[in-house]
């Protein structure tokens, strides 16, 4: 099974090696999507995590219970075609090459497919074409 959630992990718990003791204590895959983590700084994380249900249910009960906010990341991006210039801005910060220029129209393609919701394009965009709708 396979859960996106966004962790936020407060200052006093930021040391805590996280994703280690998601895979030691509860066999839990974590894998990083985006993280935005600094000494004496609150840390936000997405996070894919892939494990049995109750064993990613109990880790996420533990990570509650040490004061870490953890909330399910089911949104996905949407692009308001009206608004998209197509000017592939978003296509460079894409790391799954989810968005892409038509090499012969130069329109914007969106492979819904290959979107892991990293949101990395949506502050990219010029003119704002790009949210999610979580």
């Amino acid at each position: 099974m396979k859960k996106r959630v966004t962790i936020t992990v407060p200052r006093n718990a930021i040391r805590i090696p996280l994703t280690y003791r998601l895979e030691k204590d509860f066999n839990i895959a974590a894998n990083i999507i985006r993280a935005q983590v600094a000494p004496n700084q609150i840390g936000k994380l997405v996070v894919e995590l892939q494990g049995e249900i109750d064993r990613i249910d109990a880790a996420i009960e533990w990570m509650r219970m040490g004061d870490i906010q953890v909330f399910s990341a089911s949104g996905e991006i949407v692009i308001d075609e009206d608004s998209c210039v197509d000017c592939g801005l978003c296509t460079g910060v894409c790391p799954t090459e989810a968005l892409v220029l038509d090499p012969v129209t130069f329109k914007l393609n969106f492979r819904r497919s290959r979107c892991i919701v990293c949101e990395q394009c949506v502050p990219t965009c010029p003119v704002a074409a790009i949210s999610t709708n979580l």
